[in-house]
């Protein structure tokens, strides 16, 4: 059967809704939606209340929502369907250029998100941490950019155990949302987390045991409790990976996110860089090096010469 594609557009969100907290059934559930003769693909499905619902993802502007299964008409696909029906998308063809990074050890994935655009994408790591959040770098881009840029677009990798441990900061970033200081796009970050002292390849995610379905759908269940919408993408803790790895993450249905420019480790950003910070209280270099940053951009942002951009607008634009 051929599909005739229409790219559904979706409304502006919140980066949060209602907390799911009764959650059953939580699945990778590949589908095609359609609700007015619009498609968009649903990537998961699960029950709340003895309602089903489903995660979807726009393929185009590559936004996410999350909505109740019975508002659409639904025809089941398998992954190689996916990639096929929206081979032309912005979100197909991000996982292709992700894919061809899949051998690196670390770094694989999108690490440059927007083309000859004066500016850069800020993504913001939470690790597992005992520390409380930098509010300043968060504090900083809202009194920095608030005058040219309202709601300030930044994405935010959570892990599960930061979530678990930190629910006063998580609120606190769900109330700079309320006000409009900044519109936040909530990146999978692995539930666990683990870090040991192995060499790399057998460190992170690559660690013996390790269950990437505990990972992925465990984090995105602890994110909907939370009332986090996630995200297509998904961060390797410490951008660790290999082509194993990287396949099946994306066959979760998930965009991998890299970087080019982790401030802490001495990499400058350049216009439609990538710049990773890590916010949990465990980097204070970076958090310094990005603060300095915003300082020297300071006339430009003014001119509105320097700006940040939106990960998933970056990448529409891009393919």
């Amino acid at each position: 059967m051929k599909y005739k594609l229409l790219i559904l557009i979706f409304l502006p969100l919140l980066s949060f809704a209602q907390p799911f907290d009764a959650i059953k059934r939580y699945k990778v559930s590949y589908a095609l939606a359609t609700k007015h003769n619009e498609h968009s693909i649903a990537i998961r499905s699960f029950v709340n209340d003895n309602q089903k619902y489903l995660l979807l993802v726009d393929p185009q502007t590559l936004a996410t929502k999350v909505d109740l299964a019975s508002n659409y008409s639904l025809r089941s696909l398998v992954w190689q369907n996916v990639m096929a029906i929206f081979k032309n998308t912005a979100y197909v063809k991000s996982i292709e250029n992700a894919t061809a990074k899949s051998t690196q050890l670390q770094n694989a994935g999108i690490d440059h998100a927007i083309p000859n655009e004066k500016g850069i994408t800020l993504t913001i790591d939470l690790c597992p941490s005992h520390k409380s959040l930098d509010r300043i770098i968060f504090q900083s881009i809202f009194d920095e950019f608030k005058k040219i840029e309202q709601p300030a677009p930044i994405a935010i990798s959570v892990s599960g155990k930061w979530m678990l441990k930190h629910g006063d900061d998580l609120n606190w970033l769900k109330g700079l949302v309320v006000k409009k200081e900044l519109n936040i796009t909530w990146i999978n970050h692995s539930y666990n987390h683990e870090v040991n002292r192995l060499p790399l390849n057998e460190n992170f995610l690559l660690a013996k045991g390790t269950n990437l379905d505990i990972e992925v759908l465990e984090n995105e269940k602890l994110m909907l409790k939370n009332g986090l919408i996630p995200s297509v993408f998904f961060r390797f803790p410490g951008l660790v990976s290999d082509e194993s790895v990287v396949e099946k993450i994306e066959e979760f249905g998930l965009i991998p996110v890299g970087s080019d420019a982790w401030l802490a480790k001495g990499q400058q950003p350049n216009a439609g860089s990538i710049v990773l910070v890590h916010g949990n209280g465990n980097e204070e270099i970076g958090v310094k090096d990005f603060i300095k940053l915003l300082k020297n951009k300071q006339a430009d942002v003014n001119n509105k010469q320097w700006l940040l951009f939106d990960l998933r607008q970056g990448l529409e634009k891009e393919f």
